[in-house]
């Protein structure tokens, strides 16, 4: 994959059924490949998932280098996801979609100057996965 000349899948696609894998799969495989743009392989966010899922990242690069989209994904499901209930990972990816920068923070201003360059008075996007698919040209329904 080459994050050069694309964009990695959105937040929102799910992997395995979890929200965020898809894209750090993404990243990780143009990462391995020396083709990973502006874009970082074990971002916050990849750390995020990984977590949850109790995913090593190294591992993980690792399998992504050896099997194709469909093997890991059901490595994945079988290893990792399989320790969750159905409850678990709904509520996780709920969550994460909602995921925005902490009042006041450094990270705010991060986002709030982004937002301010990819969309100009889109004040009703405040969490990260809407700015990131706003950023890479994706549609983000105006919200009340």
């Amino acid at each position: 994959m080459d994050l050069t000349k694309t964009y990695p899948r959105s937040v929102r696609e799910e992997f395995a059924g979890v929200v965020m894998l898809a894209r750090a799969t993404d990243k990780g495989r143009a990462f391995a490949e020396g083709k990973n743009g502006e874009y970082n392989y074990n971002c916050p966010m990849d750390q995020a998932v990984f977590g949850f899922l109790g995913i090593d990242k190294d591992v993980y690069l690792a399998k992504l280098k050896q099997l194709d989209d469909a093997k890991l994904e059901q490595w994945v499901k079988e290893t990792y996801v399989s320790r969750k209930s159905a409850a678990e990972i709904a509520q996780w990816n709920a969550a994460f979609l909602q995921r925005s920068p902490e009042k006041g923070s450094d990270s705010e201003a991060y986002f709030v100057n982004l937002r301010n360059q990819v969309a100009p008075g889109r004040t009703d996007v405040t969490t990260w996965p809407d700015l990131l698919d706003l950023d890479e040209k994706r549609p983000v329904p105006v919200r009340a």
